[in-house]
């Protein structure tokens, strides 16, 4: 039997690379300084408990792979993770984590699918005049459910793919991905939720 840990999760700052200044800035402008503090304690607390969920998990992990949201296959995975975890981020950290006891990260999402969406992004974020902004906003609603999806497709197939019979896997994914529709019938299911509302929490 395969098996699929599922772990819903937010971003933090450090996930989102050359873009978090400038949805910081949009972020702020929208809601305050205060608001952004609570999300940012909010999403500190949910890795935390995501952290000691892991850890009651009691998994053999030399049997167990790694897929993250947002790492392409490219050859440089753990040069990817050893960064984003040196920049601060809590879910690279935890990924380092449970190599060191034996897991092996896997590239999980297609690198061409993750330029589109970062490039969309990119617009959104860099844009300086309104109605830019609101071009850039629309572009990217046209396209952005459909790109989702590709991404959640090939993500589940890449699991397919590569985790093996008596493996369990470990996905790390935004709350707004549904790899679990297009995953393998014969890998089983299990979600790991840390006790943290998330809809509440993330309410951008």
């Amino acid at each position: 039997m395969r098996k699929i840990i599922y772990i819903p999760s937010i971003h933090t700052e450090a996930d989102m690379g050359s873009l978090a200044g400038s949805l910081k800035e949009e972020y702020l402008e929208r809601f305050g300084k205060e608001r952004w503090q609570e999300q940012k304690r909010a999403v500190k607390d949910m890795w935390q408990g995501i952290r000691e969920r892991l850890a009651g998990l009691r998994l053999d992990h030399k049997k167990v792979r790694i897929y993250q949201d947002g790492l392409p296959v490219c050859g440089k995975e753990m040069e990817i993770v050893r960064r984003v975890a040196r920049a601060g981020s809590i879910n690279h950290g935890i990924i380092l984590d449970l190599i060191k006891k034996g897991a092996k990260i896997e590239g999980t999402e297609s690198a061409e699918l993750l330029l589109k969406e970062y490039g969309c992004l990119r617009d959104i974020a860099q844009a300086r005049e309104l109605g830019e902004k609101e071009r850039a906003i629309k572009e990217y609603e046209e396209i952005g459910k459909e790109l989702l999806s590709k991404r959640d497709a090939y993500i589940a197939k890449r699991i397919g793919e590569t985790l093996k019979e008596g493996e369990t896997g470990i996905l790390f994914m935004g709350i707004k991905h549904e790899v679990d529709k297009y995953l393998p019938k014969d890998i089983e299911i299990s979600y790991l939720i840390s006790r943290l509302p998330f809809r509440d929490a993330y309410r951008p």
